[in-house]
């Protein structure tokens, strides 16, 4: 059976990409990161989900789920993960595209 999901959820997308040479040290900031990330994103109210994949072939992805945009949005006030994270990340040469925020259509 399908998860009860509020109307108003919203799936925040943040995608990035870098050289897939450089794999092993965005890993390690990666995991360095999670370390601050994990108790700043778990106290934010309305956080349904969050996953964070790395490929080996440069990108990385960070999608959360959230039970409203107003509360997806909070992610971009967040100070560890708008200026720490971000600025670890970019040292490594990670570039991002746009955060998208998608209202969910269906589900399964």
């Amino acid at each position: 059976m399908p998860e009860s999901l509020p109307a108003t959820t919203v799936v925040r997308v943040s995608r990035g990409s870098f050289d897939p040479g450089r794999f092993a040290e965005v890993d390690a900031v990666n995991k360095k990161t999670s370390q601050y990330l994990v108790p700043a994103i778990s106290r934010l109210p309305g956080l349904l989900h969050y996953y964070v994949g790395i490929s080996p072939e440069g990108s990385i992805v960070n999608v959360s789920v959230w039970d409203s945009h107003d509360h997806a949005a909070q992610m971009g006030q967040l100070k560890e993960m708008a200026v720490d994270a971000r600025g670890e990340m970019e040292a490594v040469d990670v570039s991002f595209a746009p955060i998208v925020n998608y209202p969910i259509s269906w589900s399964i």
